[in-house]
């Protein structure tokens, strides 16, 4: 089996890639909610 450090791995672009999903969800969020609360107020 091969010896693995526990942490040693760089991981720099997981981190990088995460960074960007989570601001990619956080903005649609947001827009989804803005549509979804001029939906409510101008159609009826």
């Amino acid at each position: 089996m091969a010896d693995h450090e526990h942490g040693s791995m760089d991981i720099k672009t997981q981190e990088k890639t995460f960074e960007g999903f989570m601001s990619f969800v956080t903005k649609t969020t947001v827009v989804i909610l803005v549509l979804l609360v001029l939906m409510a107020l101008f159609i009826r």
